[in-house]
């Protein structure tokens, strides 16, 4: 099958399962930053209560998770082959490569990072959210029953979390290597699916780079209100 064995195909993978993480960032980025406007967090929390356990919440949320699990199974698998077919050579010094980015050379590095974080995150969030109110309805019982933290008031968890410095310092340095996986992987997916003429070629990485910035600043904008002494509650 072309997709797997060739690097044509293997390239269209990453970038495609690539786009359900820039799509979910995307999201999370502009529904985050409602928690810095409105009373105590009060826009944030409705959009918490508008998805929750609805359906379309749950489908996205499925959809998105699929296409982030395929993209680190096959980062995975890619990583496995490249090594397998280097052999001893990998342990050779080489000089440094003209025109390969740092961000290229390290985005298996960057990505376990990013899923270390992310895994974390989601503990945090996603386990006292949207996860209590889908085990109470397997449950058929009021999710009181099963925490006294209110799973729509995600600004209680992002004060509670971010008002610890150290929270916030790391998560900021997460986002350092978010930022450097962004910028070269929506490059990356935009050339692989056809982007890549000598004319596109340099607003594409302009594009890439301008988009992935955005991102990380509506993200590193609530650790940051955080650590100068703010709060949202």
């Amino acid at each position: 099958m072309w997709l797997i064995h060739s690097s044509v195909g293997r390239k269209v993978i990453m970038s495609v399962t690539g786009i359900f993480l820039i799509l979910f960032l995307t999201f999370h980025s502009i529904m985050n930053i409602t928690v810095l406007f409105g009373e105590k967090g009060d826009i944030y929390n409705d959009i918490c209560r508008l998805l929750g356990a609805n359906w379309y919440a749950i489908i996205g949320t499925a959809v998105l998770a699929a296409g982030f699990v395929v993209h680190i199974l096959y980062a995975l698998y890619l990583t496995w082959l490249n090594l397998k077919a280097r052999g001893n050579d990998r342990y050779a010094v080489t000089q440094r490569q003209e025109g390969v980015s740092w961000a290229s050379k390290n985005m298996f590095v960057l990505g376990l990072i990013i899923f270390g974080f992310l895994a974390l995150h989601l503990f945090h969030f996603w386990t006292k959210m949207q996860l209590v109110e889908l085990t109470a309805i397997a449950k058929k019982v009021n999710w009181e029953t099963l925490t006294q933290v209110n799973p729509h008031d995600g600004a209680f968890l992002i004060n509670e979390l971010f008002s610890k410095p150290l929270y916030s310092i790391i998560y900021i340095v997460w986002l350092a290597a978010l930022w450097f996986h962004l910028t070269h992987g929506v490059w990356s997916a935009l050339h692989s699916i056809g982007l890549n003429n000598k004319t596109w070629l340099p607003r594409v990485k302009k594009i890439s780079n301008v988009y992935s910035t955005i991102i990380i600043l509506l993200f590193i904008a609530i650790p940051v209100y955080f650590l100068l002494g703010f709060r949202v509650l």
